[in-house]
C-alpha cells in the first residue's frame, strides 16, 4: 500500500492505492481532509468494433453512509443516480475522453463513489484528479496527468476547494481541469463578474492544477504502475483513401457550402453511399471505412474553409450571430411562454408559478433541502429531424438544463420579494447549435412575460475554435456541424454587466490564456448584440403576473400566535382553507404564505388570519358577537377566541333592567375597548359609540 499526504494552499490533499479494489485495473483513494473518494479504471480485453465512437462510461456515486446517514424512502438504500451525481459524472468525463489515443475503442469504465464526507468539502473535483490516477496506474493507454480544481472568489481573494459554506459568499464558482500545459474543461457560474476576473480565477486554478499534477506524479512514481496494452490505432487503406480524395473531395466541398443543415447532411450522405456502392466490389467490407474517410474528409473541407478561407459553412463572419426572432405570450394559459428562434435553432420556454408546496424536496449528503427555482431542459428527436424513444431524461439534458438554471439563477428574485415557486421549461423544436443558449435566452423572456421581477435580462452565446497548425479562428454561435468538425464548444451567458455562467469542453489536448481571453472577448459582444434584440421584444417584467397564476400573500406573525392558527387538531386553519378557497402554509418561524387562484380568496384568508393574531386595542371600535349574557352584563367576542366584558350600564345611555331587554345570544353589536387590565381583561362600551 501507497500512502501519501500535500498540503497545498492550507487544503491536505491525500493519494492513497493498493489497499481498496486490487482487482481493478488501477484504482485510488483521493481525499481532502475529511471527505474521501474511491476511483477505479477498468477497460474490457476485447475491442468494439461496432461502436463509431469511444465507449468511455463515467459513473459517480455518493454513498449515504459516507455522511453518516440513512437513505430516506421506502427501499432505504441509494437508488439511481440523482442530478447532482449525473452531473459530476459528465465534469469528470468531460476532460478525459479527448486525452485518449484516437481510435481506442475499448470499453473503459471509470467510477467514482464518495465513500466518507465531512460535509464541508465537495468531492466532484477529487473524481476529476482520481480519474488520472486510475487510469495512470492501469494498463490503459492514458497518458497525460491531468487534476481538477474548484476556485472560489471571496472577499477579493480567490480560495481553492471552498466548502460549501464559503461558496455561498463567493461571488463566482469555477471548476478547472487541466493539464501543465493548458486547461482541458471549464465549468460554473458567477454574479455577474467580468470577463478580467474569470481570466485571474481561470489562472489561479491553473497554477493550483500543476501542483496537484506534480504530487501525482511524485505518488506515481513510488507506486507499482502497469505497463500500458499495446495498442495502434487501426490502419486504414491508403489506396482506398487516396482514391476516395481525389474522387469526392470538391463535390463534398460544395456540399459543405449548403446553407441548409438538412440539405447539406442529405447531399452528403447521397455522396456517402455512392460511394459506399462504387468500392463495394473492389474493397469488399470497407463500408464503414468509406463512411469515416468522407467523414474526414468533410471535416478537413469545413476546417480549410474556415482556417484559409475565413468562411463558414452558412457563409457568416466569425463573430456573427444568426438571426434571431423573439416572442413571448405565445401560449394562451401559461403563466409565461415565449419562442426564442436563432438560424435553425429554436426553443419553446414555459414559466409556471406555484406555492411552496410545488417546491422540490432535494436529499443530498450534505442534508435535505428544498428547491424553489428549477430549469427543465427536452430534446426530444424531432429537434433534429430524427425518429427516437420518448424516455426520461438523459445526462445531455440534465447538464444542458443545470447550465442554463445556474445562467439565469443570479437574477431570480428572493423569497422575501418573490414568495413563488417558479420551474421553467424548455421545448427545444428546432436544434443546429447551442441550444442551450437559447433556452438561457428564451428563459429569460418567458420569466418577464410571467410578470417574475428578475432584475436583468440574461443571454448566452456558444462560440467555437478551430486550431490548424499555429492558426486559429474562433467562431461566434456555432453550428451544429462546427461544433461537431471544431476543436472547442465554449459557452458564455450573462447580463449586460456580467457573466452568470460558463461551460468549456475541447477536443485537443488544451486551450491557451490567449485564446481563451479572445473567446470571452467575443462573447461578450454577440451577449450585448443578443440583449439588444431581445429588449426590442420586452425589455422589462410584465407589471402583473399572469391571472392564472396563483395570488400568492406572505406575512409574518409572531411564533407564539402558530397555535392561534392552527387551531386544536388543524380545526382553525382547515376553517380558514374551507371559507375562503384558499391554500395556507405555515412555517416554524411564523411565516404564512396564502395561496389563492383568487385575489377575494386571498384576501378573505388574510383577514382571518389577521384577526386571529391581532391583539385588542384600546380606543379601537370592533364589531363584536354577543357569546354569554349574565346578569351584570354580556360578553362579547370581538376578536377570535378574545371576550371582553360589556357591562350593563355600558350598554345604553338610558338605566335598563335587565340585559336580555337589549342584547340576544349571537346578536353582532359594535363595541370600544374603554380598557384592559394588567390581566389583559377587556372592558367594552357600546354606549360610547351611539
Amino acid at each position: 500500500m501507497i500512502r501519501k499526504k500535500k498540503e497545498i494552499d492550507g487544503k491536505e490533499f491525500m493519494f492513497e492505492t493498493g489497499r481498496m479494489a486490487r482487482q481493478a485495473h488501477g484504482s485510488v483513494l483521493v481525499g481532502e481532509e475529511g471527505t474521501v473518494v474511491l476511483v477505479t479504471a477498468v477497460a474490457s480485453r476485447e475491442e468494439d468494433t461496432e461502436r463509431d465512437w469511444f465507449p468511455l462510461f463515467v459513473e459517480y456515486r455518493e454513498k449515504f453512509y459516507a455522511a453518516g446517514k440513512i437513505p430516506g424512502g421506502f427501499f432505504k438504500r441509494e437508488g439511481r443516480p440523482g442530478e447532482r451525481e449525473t452531473l459530476s459524472a459528465r465534469q469528470i468525463d468531460r476532460p478525459i475522453r479527448p486525452l485518449f489515443p484516437e481510435g481506442f475503442k475499448y470499453e473503459v469504465q471509470v467510477a467514482c463513489s464518495v465513500l466518507s464526507s465531512d460535509q464541508q468539502r465537495q468531492s466532484d473535483v477529487l473524481g476529476i484528479t482520481g480519474a488520472s490516477i486510475a487510469l495512470a496506474l492501469s494498463d490503459i493507454p492514458f497518458e497525460t496527468i491531468i487534476s481538477g480544481v474548484r476556485v472560489g472568489y471571496i472577499n477579493d481573494q480567490f480560495v481553492l476547494n471552498p466548502t460549501f459554506s464559503e461558496i455561498e459568499e463567493s461571488s463566482l464558482e469555477l471548476v478547472v481541469a487541466g493539464s501543465d500545459d493548458a486547461i482541458i474543461m471549464v465549468e460554473g457560474d458567477a454574479r455577474e463578474v467580468p470577463e478580467s476576473l474569470i481570466m485571474e480565477a481561470l489562472n489561479f486554478g491553473h497554477e493550483k492544477i500543476k501542483l496537484l499534477n506534480t504530487f501525482q506524479r511524485e505518488f506515481l512514481s513510488e507506486c507499482e504502475v502497469s505497463a500500458k496494452r499495446s495498442f495502434s490505432p487501426p490502419e486504414r487503406n491508403s489506396e482506398l483513401e487516396k482514391k476516395l480524395r481525389e474522387m469526392y473531395t470538391r463535390d463534398i466541398d460544395g456540399h459543405s457550402r449548403i446553407t441548409g443543415k438538412h440539405e447539406s447532411a442529405e447531399a452528403i450522405g447521397v455522396l456517402t453511399k455512392e460511394a459506399v456502392e462504387r468500392f463495394a466490389e473492389e474493397y469488399p467490407e470497407s463500408g464503414k471505412q468509406v463512411k469515416n474517410i468522407i467523414h474526414d474528409i468533410e471535416r478537413d473541407v469545413v476546417r480549410r474553409m474556415i482556417i484559409s478561407e475565413g468562411v463558414r459553412k452558412d457563409g457568416r463572419a466569425f463573430d456573427e450571430v444568426r438571426p434571431i426572432t423573439c416572442e413571448v405570450g405565445v401560449l394562451p394559459r401559461t403563466h409565461g411562454s415565449a419562442l426564442f428562434t436563432r438560424g435553425e435553432t429554436q426553443s419553446l420556454v414555459v414559466t409556471t408559478l406555484g406555492t411552496s408546496q410545488d417546491e422540490q424536496r432535494i436529499d443530498t449528503l450534505i442534508g435535505e433541502g428544498w428547491k424553489d427555482y428549477m430549469l427543465h431542459y427536452n430534446f426530444p428527436p424531432f429537434s433534429v429531424g430524427e425518429v427516437g424513444r420518448f424516455a426520461g431524461p438523459g445526462r445531455r439534458e440534465i447538464g444542458h438544463g443545470a447550465l442554463a438554471e445556474r445562467a439565469i439563477k443570479t437574477v431570480i428574485p428572493e423569497d422575501d420579494d418573490f414568495p413563488y415557486t417558479i420551474r421553467i421549461v424548455s421545448d427545444i423544436l428546432e436544434s443546429n447549435g447551442s441550444s442551450s443558449m437559447a433556452t438561457v435566452c428564451g428563459g429569460s423572456l418567458a420569466l418577464m412575460d410571467a410578470g417574475v421581477p428578475i432584475r436583468k435580462a440574461v443571454a448566452g452565446v456558444s462560440m467555437g475554435l478551430v486550431v490548424e497548425g499555429d492558426k486559429h479562428a474562433i467562431l461566434t454561435d456555432i453550428l451544429g456541424a462546427e461544433d461537431h468538425l471544431g476543436d472547442m464548444d465554449f459557452k458564455v451567458t450573462g447580463t449586460r454587466e456580467g457573466i452568470t455562467a460558463f461551460q468549456m469542453d475541447v477536443k485537443v489536448a488544451g486551450i491557451s490564456e490567449k485564446v481563451m481571453h479572445e473567446a470571452l472577448e467575443q462573447a461578450r459582444s454577440a451577449r450585448l448584440t443578443i440583449l439588444d434584440i431581445m429588449n426590442k421584444t420586452i425589455e422589462k417584467p410584465r407589471d402583473e403576473i399572469s391571472p392564472y397564476a396563483p395570488k400568492i400573500v406572505q406575512i409574518k406573525i409572531p411564533v407564539d400566535k402558530i397555535r392561534d392558527i392552527i387551531g386544536p387538531g388543524g380545526k382553525m386553519i382547515r376553517h380558514i382553507q374551507e371559507e375562503s378557497g384558499a391554500k395556507i402554509d405555515v412555517e416554524d418561524d411564523g411565516t404564512i404564505q396564502i395561496a389563492s387562484a383568487t385575489q377575494e380568496g386571498g384576501n378573505k384568508a388574510l383577514e382571518m388570519i389577521e384577526a386571529l393574531t391581532e391583539e385588542p386595542e384600546v380606543g379601537k371600535v370592533y364589531a363584536g358577537t354577543v357569546k354569554t349574557i349574565l346578569a351584570f352584563g354580556a360578553f362579547v367576542e370581538i376578536l377570535p377566541g378574545k371576550d371582553g366584558l360589556l357591562h350593563i350600564s355600558e350598554i345604553e345611555r338610558r338605566h335598563i333592567q335587565k340585559v336580555e331587554d337589549v342584547l340576544s345570544l349571537g346578536q353582532k353589536v359594535d363595541v370600544k375597548v374603554i380598557g384592559i387590565d394588567r390581566e389583559g381583561k377587556i372592558r367594552l362600551s357600546r354606549k360610547v359609540l351611539l
